[in-house]
């Protein structure tokens, strides 16, 4: 699949639920409102509209939420995608806040699963309960560790908010070099109404990387994993630090992926609305080939690049849905 800049699209980012067990202050609101049952694709339609893009050319899966690991019987998905590891698809892998992952590690190693995202923002066990609403950093923690021991390569994921946890990076870089897992900083995306100001959370990552140039030393590398990230090697620990600029350099110039929500909504940028409906397709029962035709037809409309902006004047979110409703 090509769009119409010449870009291979090769990865496929699945939101299998909007639901969470945790609030995080940078994602949801803490009332919200989860989408009905009847609304969400079935395991089965989602294993469906996964094969079709395999077959058109997605070498990469990630499953995304919500928390992906909290909707019922969702290892039969990972079972299923994981039995076309070899037959196009070449990746399968997981973003997670790993609350969950004492439970299930071993099922994804069993499933193909090498290498997973784990969300933590924090290693204070106080402003993790604060960025999370109600989470308690042990349960992740413990899942993080199940992890290493099942054998899954760990990368974790930090959202950098200015004066939040700005003054923790070196202590991130340190413990994931300690343990051996690679490092990626977010910036804050204007998605979503939340409780609070966008603009007092934003922290640009040129910022954050000149900072921590004072403590390691950052290398240049070529490593890429097909997403957006930017790494760097640090040399005093072995490990990699990444940063996702959707704001202050926007990486729209590579863009290789597109993302399914959990109702079957292909959203062919993650910064603009237009989208394509595939629920109401395969709940008309189409044939494959007339699947395979609509994917052509949304991705002929992949947009060149996001429109992110910081809005300071009406502190307006870019893109009114949630974070958890696209698939983080």
């Amino acid at each position: 699949m090509i769009d119409p800049f010449g870009r291979a699209i090769t990865y496929l980012r699945v939101s299998v639920t909007d639901r969470c067990d945790l609030r995080c202050v940078y994602c949801m609101s803490e009332d919200m409102h989860f989408l009905p049952k009847r609304d969400l694709l079935t395991l089965e339609e989602l294993d469906r509209l996964c094969a079709a893009f395999i077959r058109l050319g997605t070498t990469k899966i990630r499953i995304t939420g919500g928390e992906p690991l909290v909707r019922r019987d969702v290892m039969q998905l990972f079972g299923k995608l994981g039995q076309r590891l070899g037959n196009g698809l070449k990746e399968l892998t997981v973003t997670t806040n790993g609350t969950q992952l004492a439970k299930h590690a071993g099922t994804l190693v069993a499933a193909g699963v090498k290498r997973i995202n784990v969300s933590l923002d924090t290693l204070d066990p106080v402003r993790f309960g604060q960025i999370t609403r109600w989470g308690q950093i042990e349960q992740t923690l413990d899942g993080i560790f199940a992890a290493k021991a099942a054998g899954l390569a760990v990368k974790i994921n930090a959202v950098a908010m200015k004066g939040v946890n700005e003054e923790e990076f070196d202590a991130l870089v340190a413990w994931c070099g300690e343990h051996g897992f690679d490092l990626c900083l977010i910036e804050t995306m204007p998605m979503g109404e939340i409780t609070g100001d966008r603009t007092e959370q934003y922290l640009p990552l040129s910022v954050v990387r000149a900072r921590l140039r004072r403590t390691w030393t950052l290398e240049d590398t070529d490593y890429k994993t097909g997403g957006p990230a930017r790494y760097f090697n640090v040399r005093e620990t072995g490990r990699r630090v990444g940063f996702i600029t959707p704001m202050t350099h926007n990486f729209c110039e590579s863009c290789n992926r597109v993302r399914l929500t959990c109702t079957g909504t292909l959203y062919m940028c993650l910064g603009q609305e237009d989208s394509a409906d595939f629920r109401s397709l395969l709940r008309a029962g189409v044939t494959d080939e007339r699947l395979e035709d609509a994917i052509r037809e949304a991705i002929s409309r992949k947009p060149k690049g996001h429109d992110f902006i910081i809005d300071r004047r009406h502190d307006k979110p870019a893109v009114a849905r949630h974070m958890s409703v696209t698939g983080g």
